[in-house]
């Protein structure tokens, strides 16, 4: 009951944001529009994908970036600096209740991303998954949960509003740009294609996008590597956190 009731207030929260609806709700669904309308059915570079699906495919991570890297460390550095958290260290709730109330919320603001982008893009502009459903929703959900650990190591890690917004830039920009989730990344140059390819949220959309098409045989690295960071950057956000 009483994880419940912190819950609804994070997502409450959440919900009230202009820049969370802005960023996850908003601005994926532009880009999809944009591209589906400009280049939807051409192919992208050699890939197999249209612009569509594979505008579609990253796009849908979007939503969990911008929770990871923005509202998740905004939000947890926000309540340390304010002193919320040093008058909850008296209450009966954890670092790891009040971590897992911002997960869930943030996770629920990067599933209605990504539900309104599967809706726009089916009924809209006709988009059909040659991969199995099920298992892209795994390697999403996988994705998510492998960048939200991020962002709660460094939400635990910063101390201080100004030195989470300096980290939070160097991470969120670079992974919304650079990974391939906004500019398709089969048009990239080649070397900024390999930049791409070694970044966290990079592995995760190549993941996507190959069981998207039905490529099921390069899936065992991205994964491993997926749950790798998970259980390191989990266990550093509850080793490291701290109240004030």
């Amino acid at each position: 009951m009483r994880f419940f009731k912190m819950y609804k207030v994070e997502q409450k929260l959440f919900m009230r944001s202009p820049d969370v609806i802005l960023f996850n709700l908003g601005m994926p669904l532009i880009v999809l529009i944009l591209i589906s309308l400009i280049a939807g059915n051409k192919e992208a570079g050699n890939s197999g994908l249209t612009f569509l699906s594979g505008s579609y495919v990253a796009l849908s991570t979007v939503g969990i970036c911008c929770s990871a890297f923005m509202s998740i460390p905004i939000s947890l550095v926000e309540y340390r600096s304010q002193g919320v958290l040093r008058r909850m260290y008296c209450s009966p709730c954890s670092p790891v209740r009040l971590l897992a109330c911002d997960t869930i919320a943030s996770g629920v603001m990067a599933v209605i991303s990504t539900m309104i982008l599967s809706v726009t893009a089916v009924f809209f502009f006709g988009y059909r998954m040659e991969g199995n459903v099920l298992l892209y929703i795994f390697a999403w959900l996988l994705t998510m949960i492998s960048m939200f650990s991020i962002g709660l190591m460094i939400a635990s890690l910063c101390r201080t509003v100004k030195s989470m917004n300096v980290v939070t830039s160097l991470v969120y920009f670079p992974m919304l740009f650079f990974s391939g989730a906004t500019v398709p990344a089969e048009i990239f140059p080649e070397k900024l294609r390999v930049f791409s390819d070694i970044l966290p949220l990079g592995v995760g959309i190549n993941l996507l996008k190959d069981i998207s098409l039905g490529i099921y045989d390069r899936m065992l690295i991205p994964v491993v590597i997926l749950m790798i960071i998970t259980v390191i950057c989990s266990f550093v956000s509850v080793k490291t956190f701290r109240w004030e």
